[in-house]
């Protein structure tokens, strides 16, 4: 019986166990997008995780999504990154960069210029911007020729992720950003070779992937996806034949992993994980829903074929979490007021479990 706890190789990386800390913005990143020293000891407080996935990381100005993040597209950046990579490695961890583009799910007054989208249609809700929330703008539609480049874009930032001393990337393929819009039935209202049909949908995140794995090596890359899900307003009309299509053809990219979401039915996604001839990341429960993810999650997952759990909020409050499952402790509660406050505090004053004297 596969053990929540069991060792696991993932391409070049033997993972101590297979708990994973799912990519999660906190909003500390200095100006510029900068990692700063507060990040580094949030990461290395969680290296016993046999994988981290950092928060999402923008490759690009016109990727941001919200201010107070951190990017991959300056030489600044990478060496602001070097010291939390350093620290996850010296306290003996492995840390992937989760590259994410906002695409429609930004604002001029975060970028300074009008965000990008597969079409004109903004996405449902406010978004974060530096002087408050404040509702979605209509994005401007990539030209044909354009959308290339913002495949490329994360390929670029993968090679600076490298150069940071990660360990791999992961592309932020989930929740209504930049590929996903591409993969939505309603976001994305193209008639080029990029919208339409299910293989024109599934396009640009074949070809971002593509460039990617030719950048950095297949083992290095992983991507994550939100089958069926609604975030910022996307739609998916046709999830199971959309995902077993995308599936197939990453399936011929020797990637490191995909990282699923529970945002679809139980049998979509282990028909997927049937479909997908690679390592599966799990994350068990809709993200930011009413639930997190516990132990009995994970081994039901486990049991089902899923090689890599991922949890999320549970990370925040429990730096020690993998103590904590091992040995039945008490899972901390997290305070959701802090989740994107800034600051330390509800970043790195969570203590790890306090056994009695």
């Amino acid at each position: 019986m596969t053990t929540l706890f069991g060792t696991y190789r993932l391409g070049d990386l033997t993972l101590p166990n297979r708990v994973v800390m799912a990519p999660m913005t906190r909003v500390r990143a200095a100006a510029g997008g900068l990692a700063t020293p507060s990040m580094a000891t949030y990461y290395a407080q969680r290296a016993t995780a046999g994988l981290i996935v950092t928060e999402g990381v923008q490759p690009s100005l016109l990727g941001q999504s919200n201010p107070g993040t951190p990017g991959l597209h300056t030489d600044e950046q990478v060496a602001a990154w070097r010291p939390v990579t350093a620290a996850v490695h010296t306290n003996g961890g492995r840390i992937f960069a989760q590259l994410m583009h906002g695409g429609r799910v930004s604002h001029p007054e975060t970028t300074g210029t009008q965000p990008v989208g597969p079409s004109a249609l903004a996405a449902t809700g406010d978004v974060f911007t530096p002087t408050g929330p404040q509702p979605a703008p209509v994005p401007r539609a990539l030209d044909t020729g354009e959308v290339a480049g913002q495949a490329q874009s994360y390929a670029q930032a993968a090679r600076r992720a490298v150069d940071a001393g990660f360990d791999g990337v992961e592309l932020h393929g989930a929740n209504g950003y930049l590929i996903s819009q591409f993969l939505s039935s309603n976001a994305n209202r193209r008639t080029d070779r990029y919208g339409g049909s299910v293989a024109n949908r599934i396009r640009f995140a074949v070809e971002a992937v593509s460039a990617t794995v030719d950048a950095i090596g297949g083992a290095r890359t992983g991507i994550r996806l939100s089958p069926g899900g609604t975030f910022w307003g996307v739609e998916e009309t046709d999830v199971a034949e959309l995902y077993a299509a995308l599936l197939a053809e990453l399936s011929r990219l020797d990637l490191g992993y995909i990282h699923l979401e529970a945002t679809t039915d139980t049998e979509v996604l282990v028909g997927l994980r049937r479909a997908w001839p690679g390592a599966l990341i799990m994350n068990p429960v809709l993200p930011m829903g009413a639930k997190q993810t516990g132990r009995d999650d994970a081994d039901r997952w486990l049991g089902l074929g899923a090689d890599l759990i991922s949890f999320g909020r549970a990370f925040i409050a429990n730096p020690d979490l993998v103590e904590r499952l091992r040995n039945g402790l008490p899972i901390a509660p997290v305070d959701d007021a802090t989740y994107y406050q800034g600051g330390d505090q509800g970043y790195l004053t969570y203590p790890a479990y306090q056994y009695a004297a």
